[in-house]
This record gives C-alpha cells, sequence and structure tokens, in this order.
C-alpha cells in the first residue's frame, strides 16, 4: 500500500514536468503562484525538490576545489614564458590560493592498483629521446615499456612530488614582488607546501629548506629568524627549493628579476640549462653535458650600467645526481668542459642545474650559516654533551638525512607538527649544532658567494632517465 502511494505522486510529478517543464522557465526558481494554483497538489513539493537539486548543483561548481576553473593570472617576475598563469593549477580542480593537498586532484599508482579510477593519473614530465645513436631503438621497445612498468610506483612518487612543486612555485611567483621581506616569502612559500603535499614527517614534505639567494650569493642562502631582507627592484634572487615523497626528492629552481637589464644573464643560465637538460641521457658521459651547457652560457654576454660582462659558467658548481633521501648521491654533473668520463645510467634521477654570473664564475663559502644536512654515512660517534644528544634524535626523527635549516628548529613543531606537536622548538641549540658538526654527524652549508657586485642566476630541473626516455619531471608552462 505506501509502495503505492509513492509510486502516484512520481508518476504525476512526471507528467508534469513533460507537459510544463519546458514553460515553467525562470518562474520555477522564483516560485510563481499560478504555477502552484494549476498544478496538481504534489507540485510544490516537486518545486521544493528541483530548488534543492538546483542548489546542490550551484554548491558544487563552486566549492570544495572540485570544480575546474580557467587560469588568469600573470606572474610579475622576468623570463617566465609567455602563456604562464600562476594559478594554472585551478584548471585541475585546486582552489586560488592553493589548499588542497595534490593527492585529492590526482590519482595514484595505488589508487589505480585499487580500481580507484575517479581521477586523473599525476601529470607527465616533459619527454624527450634519449641522445646518441646506440639509444634510438629505446623510443620504441616493447621491451623497455614492460620494464617501465614494473617502475610506475616510483614514476607515480616523483610526478606526485613535481606537480606540488608545480603548484607551489607558480602560487610563489603570484606574491614575490619587490617589498617583500625575504623571511615572509620563504615562510609562505614552505607553508604552502606542506600544506600540498599534505606533510607527514619522512614519509613527505619539503625536500630542503626554501633557498632565495641574492645576487652575488649563488646557493644555500635562507634568512635566519631575525634576519630582516627584503627584496628590491633591483635584485636577482635565486629561489631554489623541494619535494619529497617517501624520500623521492624534485630539486628545481628558477630565477626571480624585476629590471629587464637583467634579462640577457637570465636567458644564458635558461638556455644552457636547457642544452644540459638535451645532452642528457644514457650512456652520455658527464663531461659532454658540462661541454654543452659552458658552449650555450658563454655566448651570451650582459650590458650593465654601460659595461659589457661576459656570462661565465661557475666552474665550482655543478649538478647532481639524487638518490632516496639523499639530495647528492654521488655523481656531480660539470657545467663546463671536463675529463669526467663517468657515464649516466638507466633510471637514474639528475638535478640539472646551471649557475651563470657577470663575476669571476668560481664561489667560495661566506656569510653566516643557515643550511645543515646529516652526513647520509654519518659515523658512529659517541656524544657526550646532552644538548647534543637531544638535538641529534630530534635530527633524526624529523629530518633524516634531508636538509634543514635553523629557522625549522626554531619552529613550535620543530619542523613537522606530525612529528613533534607544537612542542618541538629547540631552544639554545647553537652549541650542540655545532659539537655535531665538529664530530662529523652533521655538514654544515654556508652560502656559496662569487665576488661582491656580480649577479649570478641559477635555473634548474630535475629528471629520469627512463629505459624509453628521459622525463623532464620538473618542466611547467612556466620555465
Amino acid at each position: 500500500m505506501a509502495a503505492e502511494d509513492e509510486e502516484k505522486p512520481k508518476k504525476e510529478e512526471e507528467e508534469a514536468a513533460e507537459n510544463g517543464g519546458a514553460d515553467d522557465g525562470d518562474n520555477d526558481e522564483e516560485g510563481d503562484d499560478g504555477a502552484g494554483v494549476a498544478a496538481a497538489g504534489d507540485v510544490p513539493k516537486k518545486k521544493k525538490k528541483k530548488k534543492k537539486k538546483k542548489k546542490k548543483k550551484s554548491s558544487a561548481a563552486g566549492g570544495g576545489g572540485t570544480a575546474k576553473g580557467t587560469p588568469s593570472l600573470k606572474a610579475e617576475g622576468r623570463m617566465l614564458n609567455e602563456g604562464s598563469f600562476t594559478d594554472y593549477y585551478v584548471a585541475h580542480g585546486q582552489t586560488e590560493p592553493p589548499s588542497i593537498p595534490v593527492v585529492d586532484l590526482f590519482r595514484g599508482e595505488d589508487d589505480a592498483k585499487n580500481g580507484n579510477n575517479n581521477l586523473p593519473p599525476f601529470p607527465e614530465g616533459e619527454i624527450q629521446e634519449h641522445p646518441l645513436e646506440s639509444n634510438s631503438h629505446r623510443i620504441s621497445s616493447a621491451e623497455l615499456r614492460q620494464a617501465e612498468r614494473l617502475q610506475s610506483d616510483l614514476y607515480s612518487k616523483l610526478r606526485h612530488a613535481s606537480e606540488v612543486h608545480r603548484q607551489v612555485r607558480h602560487h610563489a611567483q603570484s606574491f614575490i614582488k619587490p617589498g617583500i621581506k625575504l623571511v615572509e616569502m620563504c615562510e609562505r612559500l614552505e607553508e604552502t607546501n606542506r600544506k600540498l603535499v599534505r606533510e607527514h614527517g619522512l614519509e613527505r614534505g619539503i625536500g630542503f629548506p626554501t633557498g632565495c639567494s641574492l645576487n652575488h650569493v649563488a646557493a644555500h642562502y635562507t634568512p635566519n629568524c631575525g634576519d630582516d631582507t627584503v627584496l628590491t627592484y633591483d635584485d636577482v634572487m635565486k629561489v631554489d627549493f623541494g619535494t619529497q615523497i617517501d624520500g623521492r626528492i624534485i630539486d628545481c629552481a628558477w630565477t626571480v628579476s624585476f629590471n629587464p637589464k637583467y634579462d640577457p644573464l637570465l636567458e644564458a643560465v635558461k638556455a644552457a640549462t636547457n642544452a644540459g637538460i638535451k645532452a642528457a641521457g644514457i650512456d652520455v658521459r658527464l663531461c659532454d653535458v658540462g661541454e654543452a651547457v659552458q658552449e650555450v652560457m658563454e655566448s651570451y654576454e650582459v650590458e650593465l650600467d654601460g659595461k659589457t660582462y661576459p656570462v661565465k659558467c661557475i666552474r665550482n658548481l655543478n649538478g647532481h645526481s639524487i638518490g632516496p633521501y639523499q639530495i647528492h648521491a654521488g655523481k656531480s654533473v660539470p657545467i663546463v668542459k671536463s675529463d669526467d668520463v663517468t657515464k649516466m645510467e638507466e633510471n637514474e634521477i639528475f638535478a640539472i642545474e646551471t649557475f651563470g654570473s657577470t663575476g669571476r664564475g668560481y664561489i667560495v663559502e661566506d656569510m653566516e650559516c643557515s643550511h645543515y644536512m646529516k652526513n647520509f654515512h654519518a659515523p658512529h660517534v659517541p656524544l657526550r654533551l646532552p644538548r647534543s644528544k637531544k638535538l641529534l634524535g630530534h635530527i633524526n626523527k624529523t629530518f633524516g638525512t634531508l636538509a634543514f635549516c635553523r629557522r625549522w628548529l626554531e619552529r613550535d613543531d620543530g619542523g613537522s607538527f606530525v612529528v613533534n606537536g607544537s612542542r618541538g622548538a629547540q631552544e639554545k641549540y647553537m652549541g650542540a649544532l655545532k659539537n655535531l658538526c665538529d664530530v662529523g654527524i652533521v655538514q654544515a652549508y654556508p652560502p656559496l658567494c662569487d665576488v661582491k657586485g656580480c649577479y649570478t642566476a641559477q635555473y634548474e630541473h630535475t629528471l629520469i632517465l627512463r629505459p624509453t626516455c628521459k622525463e623532464v619531471l620538473s618542466r611547467g608552462d612556466d620555465f
């Protein structure tokens, strides 16, 4: 009996929808009284249901970041690719500013295995063929494609970390402007990084501190607490930060400038990095990559205040291989011609980075240190100082062998809220940190500086040498 009672209104609703639905128009939303009198007593219920449906649909389109938008915001920095938008990620359903963890926007390898195919896979990086005639068969080899399928979990983690990096840096390009304090810039970028990667201690998080080296400082500078340095219109800043998933680190950097007079310097380094990426591949000698970089870099010159400067490679800085939880895994990729005949190998991951300078093209350590990292092969040393033991314990559980900085030690969470809660801040730690450095457990990485008064630039991408091709993981529409 109850089933029949429910069925009758449904039939009446369907008939009413067929006969009068086309005439309702906007009056349906407005709740027209005439329509209510003409229809049966169930029609108001029908209107109520329609309104609910419309409200729900409207809510889904505008909330939760699930609706895809159209990118529209341009960055202020120089030498970003034409057509690059700082809010490109809204096309993937991200919010502006970004707040949704990237894993909620894309499908990982585990999701695919479990049959969860509702989301698109993490975006693939730029694909390039390996150089050398001996590698010409790789791109079409069915056997090598099968070998890649066995590595799909690794590729998924790398692409996940890469997409986080892309979204974080695009957002950073929207607020990096003259007048911003560098410490504020770094903290804002790092908080976005933690949010989008869904930071969870050593499992996933920031790969290393945000570098924001200015002018003659080429690398390894991030502001310590109390450093109120402000970015100016005439600065040349290298922004270098990393993201990691299960220890798989994406290392990527670009140079920010606002004054067009520095464009030739940035263009030289950007072109040299792309030349290094193009030259890299399975069985390629490291010296050949360096030669390709140097040839492009040193074909440029820049005029500053009426004087012309040749752009020089910073010859004692290099790219590097990357291993799990190991930012420098053993192989160095030179950026000048050398005699290193070591070859790149299948499935290796490399950070191809180049540095150009208007100075002498040689860096030395200088200034106050901010970057530190536990040695990957740290010796076992008995520690006598209780503070040193306490600090080492904190480093082991919070950072492992990933790089960290003093700002992170002084945060309320000591670098990771998941690991330490809000009671992780380290106090009076400098003596203990020096002790750990003195005994070889921790390595200090001071800023790397060329001669004062010169300008340096950097561009960097992470790639993996897949069996069939090389994939430039961190490539984006910005550079």
